[in-house]
């Protein structure tokens, strides 16, 4: 079935979507920005070996329309925006960097970049050199991202835990962490601190094997994160991670983690649902580093990463209380709430 751009963009109410190509770097890229009706769109640059163009466009929508709903919830005077950079050989990547620069100055402030699978600091250097919208790295920046989002996931967590048993309990649980990137790892040293039994899982398995000899957390294969047996799996790597076949692997009561787009189609919180198994929407759950980041290019604060943790786990126990009120799913809810917000937000700005 043929992909009709424009359709998707009405349907999913974008405002613009751009390809980006230098011919100087190298660069293939796409930049979805989903909405500004309440502020500026902020949405980190993914570098990643897409099969081919659609897939790289098709990912670029989903994530910037999911940086929206993360912002409406979050209550932040933002909107959505991704942008998707395809990986492959023979690129000059500190000149692409530098285009991208070029191209978000451009756009005057409407849009804020900053880090994402494939894009670190030295990157974001790159991209410094030519604008000021960007997270830049080091003391200039808001710092403390990934700590951000992975506070976001342990009260995220906790809450879950409240919700369904009434307390936390953390000595008696069992959390698998899969991916112990930036994320994962402070999640895990949270976890183990508190005295939770950590089953951790990476495909590097070097830096999986460094986490093990620096907390202690028990390694198990990354093939088979999803069949342990645990309170709760806490995806911190790649999204996509749950569809029909690997649903029926998961022998945890929670699911809540880091990755973007955890599920890979949005009935799959249903069956999830239908299974007994608590879904926390990651929308709200990995929304840390938006927090920080939105807060300190608008405000010019640095949040606390423990106090925008806790203010997830307050955002997430309301989504739950109601997802109990209404007999609904949690992801339904959330989506549900922070469409309505949106809604308002253009409705009101015209």
């Amino acid at each position: 079935m043929p992909f009709h751009l424009l359709d998707a963009m009405h349907r999913e109410g974008f405002e613009e979507v751009r390809a980006l190509h230098d011919r100087r770097s190298g660069l293939r890229a796409f930049l979805g920005v989903h909405d500004t009706a309440r502020g500026p769109a902020f949405g980190g640059i993914r570098r990643w070996e897409y099969r081919d163009e659609s897939e790289a466009l098709l990912d670029c929508l989903r994530l910037a329309r999911a940086m929206t709903r993360k912002c409406a919830l979050a209550e932040l005077p933002a909107g959505g925006a991704k942008l998707v950079v395809l990986a492959k050989s023979g690129v000059d990547w500190n000149g692409a960097y530098r285009y991208i620069g070029r191209a978000v100055e451009a756009m005057g402030g409407r849009f804020y970049t900053g880090p994402d699978v494939g894009t670190g600091d030295s990157e974001l250097a790159c991209v410094a050199e030519e604008t000021a919208f960007v997270t830049k790295p080091g003391p200039a920046g808001p710092g403390a991202l990934a700590e951000s989002t992975a506070q976001g996931v342990f009260h995220s967590i906790a809450t879950c835990l409240r919700h369904l048993d009434g307390e936390e309990n953390w000595t008696a649980r069992t959390v698998c962490v899969q991916g112990l990137g930036a994320v994962g790892s402070h999640l895990a040293r949270f976890l183990m601190e508190r005295g939770v039994h950590v089953l951790g899982a990476d495909v590097d398995t070097e830096r999986a094997t460094v986490m093990e000899q620096e907390l202690g957390i028990e390694l198990v294969d990354p093939n088979l994160a999803l069949d342990q047996s645990c309170d709760v799996l806490a995806p911190c790597a790649l999204g996509g991670l749950l569809h029909d076949v690997t649903l029926e692997r998961l022998r945890c009561r929670i699911v809540a983690g880091g990755a973007n787009n955890v599920l890979a189609r949005r009935l799959h919180g249903d069956r999830l649902h239908e299974r007994g198994i608590l879904y926390a929407p990651d929308f709200i759950v990995n929304s840390g580093a938006l927090i920080r980041g939105a807060l300190f290019h608008l405000d010019d604060h640095r949040e606390p990463a423990e106090a925008i943790g806790e203010r997830i786990g307050g955002t997430l126990e309301t989504v739950l209380e109601r997802s109990r009120a209404e007999d609904a799913t949690p992801l339904r809810v959330a989506v549900a709430e922070a469409d309505e917000r949106i809604l308002a937000w253009r409705e009101a700005s015209g």
